[in-house]
């Protein structure tokens, strides 16, 4: 009998301290991400551009600071990871096509997901 106090007296000190030791999981950020997806004038993806983000207007015309570049896959898509919730310009080139005057600023990214736009080269 005194062993099954004593064991049960072992278990719920154990259980009263595990319960009280844990902190509340804090909750994991996940990354802002922009995926581009270049397309040409018939809608069809555009394999093998290259898509280049800016943060400013300024940097985007004078082809300055790009953010970050990447080739488009043979879906036409590009993923950027880590970037900041803001507006960006984009840039999307292949051969003598390209997205110029056609929808080149982004709105500004969601925090924390992935974002998605479409831009057209011609």
């Amino acid at each position: 009998m005194k062993i099954m106090k004593y064991v049960l007296f072992v278990l719920s000190t154990v259980l009263l301290v595990g319960l009280f030791s844990f902190s509340p999981a804090q909750p994991e950020l996940l990354p802002t991400k922009l995926r581009i997806t270049v397309i040409d004038g018939l809608g069809n993806p555009a394999e093998g551009a290259t898509v280049t983000i800016y943060l400013n207007e300024d940097d985007y015309r004078n082809s300055e600071n790009p953010v970050a570049k990447a080739i488009s896959d043979n879906k036409g898509r590009v993923t950027f990871k880590d970037l900041k919730p803001v507006p960006y310009f984009i840039d999307a080139r292949k051969g003598d096509m390209n997205n110029d005057f056609e929808g080149v600023r982004t709105a500004a990214l969601e925090e924390g997901k992935l974002n998605k736009v479409n831009t057209v080269i011609e």
